[in-house]
């Protein structure tokens, strides 16, 4: 049965042999549901935060949620542990719901101490986006918290958005009436139409690590974000760069017309109150 699903997991049209490795991973995967039960139950998450930096400025305009598991024998879990799990079993729902009503109560927590109001990014899984009452979810998040829809957007990947795309714009354009900006995540790497590109109601493109990593080195990858730039811009969208992590890829961005920016060269992701601090002295300003 286990070689069964893993032979239709890869296509069908192939045959898989049973191993003992199958039913290894079966178990381990059946521990980490039950563990993610007990985790949502007992509030073990957390969530950490990286900035987002206007290019032209320096100054950290946004911030974007992510989250982390911190295990009682485990310690901190990086998502790519969980989430796959969480989304085959439908438990990204009330751990979504949780990181969207956590991260707007976190940016009230902010402007309430004094500090400038951003914009905090929060990503939606594909499972997530498309249950039902989803926009409603959305409500009430910013109706409990107090944030204004202006200071959430929301991470949608190109292959939830081209899910499904005349049934998913209604979504999205239900979601932007209610003044909550959309940024496409991970582009380039999914399949777009351009068509529907067009029709969404997106207002940023993030441009995925996987080409600025070696744009500095790699022409592709240099014209690749270069062209997403270009494009982003024509059609009347903001750009942001993931994962740059040296002064060359930003210097190279900079040059492009990229306006915005995150990654490990100004900050990895951190805790509330160290983004607090960050907030504050604003270390990454340009001065004239």
């Amino acid at each position: 049965e286990l070689a069964l699903d893993r032979a239709k997991a890869g296509g069908g049209n192939h045959h898989v042999f049973f191993d003992p490795a199958l039913a290894q991973a079966a178990e381990q995967r059946r521990h980490m549901e039950n563990d993610l039960r007990m985790a949502i139950q007992k509030g073990q998450f957390v969530l950490y935060y990286q900035p987002l930096i206007c290019l032209k400025s320096g100054r950290i305009t946004g911030v974007e949620a992510l989250l982390r598991w911190l295990h009682p024998d485990l310690g901190l879990i990086m998502p790519d542990r969980f989430i796959q799990v969480a989304e085959d079993t439908g438990l990204i729902n009330p751990l979504g719901d949780w990181v969207l009503c956590e991260a707007c109560r976190q940016a009230m927590l902010w402007q309430a101490a004094g500090l400038p109001a951003v914009r905090m990014a929060v990503n939606v899984a594909p499972v997530q986006f498309r249950q039902a009452g989803f926009v409603e979810e959305l409500a009430g998040a910013l109706a409990a918290s107090g944030l204004a829809a202006e200071n959430l957007e929301l991470e949608l990947t190109e292959r939830t958005v081209m899910h499904d795309a005349e049934i998913t714009l209604g979504t999205l354009s239900a979601i932007s009436r209610m003044g909550i900006d959309l940024a496409l995540d991970d582009f380039g790497t999914g399949y777009s139409s351009l068509a529907y590109l067009r029709r969404f109601p997106v207002g940023k493109l993030k441009i995925d690590r996987s080409f600025v990593r070696d744009m500095v080195d790699e022409a592709d990858d240099q014209a690749i974000a270069s062209t997403i730039v270009l494009m982003g811009h024509n059609l009347r969208l903001k750009v942001l760069a993931e994962g740059v992590e040296t002064a060359d890829q930003l210097a190279l961005l900079r040059k492009m017309g990229c306006d915005m920016a995150q990654g490990f060269y100004f900050s990895r992701a951190v805790p509330a109150e160290q983004l607090a601090d960050l907030l504050r002295e604003q270390p990454f300003l340009i001065k004239e």
